[in-house]
């Protein structure tokens, strides 16, 4: 178990990986971005932070112990001259690692690039915070029918991930014609009257 063993040893002892990490700092000052691998752009990050920020103070001692730790005169000069201002409002975090698709020729190590933030530029949180959920209405109490009225009927309800089927329509077919009724039989005629016989004559 690697209880207290924090930090990468990169395969160097001490007094080789302290020249490793100001070698990289003096670079990164100079040109604001390099090419290196990922475990060493992770491990050399604390040693530039605290520079920069022995830098913000501005004071001759801070100017010292950075020299102590650099010493490299011009890279000092730089850092105190436009790292120091730059990063003066910033509290923290003034370099990023951005990892390469591209590994090294030869053992294919992973790559990244260590560069310093910009004046004013902020890094992006790829995981910011969750937006708040949308307070829910409270369902109102459902109201029972009044006595003698039947209940209404319930809203239908759409069902995720199935369309509504449209209502079935019966083929069209031609409208046959009402059944008439039979015609009733024709009345009989009447039998003709028969004229009233004439009177009898009078009598002598």
């Amino acid at each position: 178990m690697r209880h207290r063993k924090a930090g990468r040893r990169l395969g160097r002892n001490a007094s080789h990986r302290e020249a490793l990490f100001r070698n990289l700092t003096c670079a990164l000052i100079e040109h604001g971005r390099i090419i290196t691998t990922v475990a060493k752009a992770k491990e050399v990050r604390p040693f530039v932070e605290k520079l920069i920020t022995l830098a913000k103070q501005g004071t001759l001692h801070s100017r010292r112990l950075a020299i102590s730790k650099l010493r490299d005169k011009d890279a000092v000069h730089k850092l105190f001259a436009e790292l120091g201002p730059r990063f003066r409002e910033r509290p923290g975090g003034y370099t990023r690692v951005i990892k390469r698709a591209e590994r090294r020729l030869g053992d294919a190590g992973e790559t990244a690039f260590l560069e310093l933030l910009k004046e004013g530029e902020k890094k992006v949180q790829k995981r910011g915070q969750r937006p708040t959920p949308a307070p829910v209405a409270p369902h109102a109490p459902a109201h029972s029918p009044a006595p003698g009225h039947p209940p209404a009927p319930a809203a239908p309800t759409a069902q995720t991930g199935t369309a509504a089927a449209p209502p079935a329509t019966p083929p069209a077919t031609e409208p046959t014609p009402a059944p008439t009724a039979a015609a009733p039989p024709p009345a009989p005629e009447p039998a003709p009257a028969t004229p009233p016989a004439p009177p009898a004559p009078p009598a002598p």
